[in-house]
């Protein structure tokens, strides 16, 4: 194999946990050119990966867009695609590129199956997507083995962060003052999102116990949900929102000694810096979207969405994620940051 494309039309998070499948190619196909293709929006998390010769950037635009992009495709003449999305449009992507190896999953058992090559099967005992990606590799002869996840920070975004940071703090918190902690209260569905008041909570508790800095992240849409929690605390809080683009986050993200947030990009973006993670999670199942890298805890009460997990949630106050309390949060913090000394006596004060 001289030419490879790996297809991952999803998002963020869906992207980092794709990055082992790169790195098993890599290291059986050294010299081969490896390329990805991605949506708009999820292509910084690729830069400088080591594994890959070329990124794509698949838009969603309209017919004509669609078209030139597929004729590119073609002009590229790869041997292989793999296509890692499961879902139709990546399927015809992987046909019209005309490549003459195309592996590709079917979960659903829909008609795209028959666009590819091979059908990767799912195994009963392969429950994790990180493990599910990486069985695609198998019909080329390469036996899967769980690597750590890739996401590498140029030195110009790590500069700017810092600049940044100091900026919106009003202090410098990039030379590690104090401890930092960031909440990630955002989630792409809302039934996935724990309480804003509850983050604010938490985020009090945390200043009081381990005199940390409190940062709190998200996109520009998530910037109101920022400033709610800011305006139910006490405690100083540098709102991140908005402010950020994806690298410089994650370099932000670098610093910190803990990530507490919901199942989103962030949450996997700070499991593969191996920042401690403390990740609540609702409808999605940890076994298959956990955080895969440095130490995490995960907040899960196991109930059977089936029946709401989209578009609503009809269980009200009794949701997976209101399920969750402060306490428990607190508990599972403390087994990723043991609490100084006194600390609980400061806060108790601060309350």
């Amino acid at each position: 194999m001289n030419n490879i494309l790996v297809i991952k039309l999803r998002y963020i998070g869906d992207v980092l946990l794709a990055t082992p499948v790169l790195r098993a190619l890599r290291e059986r196909f050294p010299g081969a050119c490896l390329a990805m293709a991605v949506l708009r929006g999820t292509e910084d998390v690729l830069k400088g990966n080591p594994d890959l010769t070329e990124v794509l950037v698949v838009e969603r635009g309209g017919l004509a867009a669609q078209f030139r992009f597929l004729q590119s495709l073609r002009r590229k003449r790869f041997d292989c695609v793999i296509d890692l999305t499961d879902g139709d449009r990546s399927a015809i992507l992987s046909r019209f590129s005309g490549a003459p190896v195309r592996i590709g999953l079917n979960e659903e058992h829909r008609w795209r199956g028959l666009l590819y090559t091979t059908v990767v099967q799912s195994r009963p005992d392969v429950r994790h997507r990180l493990e599910r990606n990486l069985e695609t590799v198998r019909p080329l002869g390469i036996e899967p083995k769980a690597g750590p996840l890739v996401l590498r920070i140029p030195l110009e975004d790590e500069a700017e962060a810092a600049r940044l940071l100091d900026n919106l703090a009003g202090e410098k918190l990039s030379v590690g003052v104090k401890p930092l902690v960031m909440l990630q209260p955002g989630a792409r569905y809302w039934f996935k999102a724990w309480p804003a008041e509850r983050f604010a909570e938490l985020a009090g508790r945390l200043a009081a116990r381990y005199g940390c800095r409190i940062l709190v992240g998200g996109d520009a849409k998530e910037r109101e949900l920022a400033e709610t929690i800011r305006g139910g605390v006490r405690t100083p809080v540098v709102l991140l929102a908005g402010r950020l683009t994806l690298l410089q986050y994650a370099a932000v993200l670098k610093r910190c000694a803990l990530f507490v947030g919901n199942d989103n990009g962030p949450m996997h973006m700070a499991a593969a810096l191996g920042i401690p993670v403390v990740a609540l999670f609702g409808p999605s199942d940890p076994a298959e979207w956990g955080p895969r890298g440095g130490r995490a805890e995960v907040l899960y009460k196991e109930l059977d969405c089936r029946r709401c997990f989209h578009p609503t949630c009809t269980r009200g106050e009794e949701s997976c994620m209101k399920q969750i309390s402060v306490d428990e949060v607190m508990d599972r913090i403390e087994r990723q940051l043991p609490p100084p000394a006194g600390s609980r006596a400061r806060e108790r004060a601060a309350q």
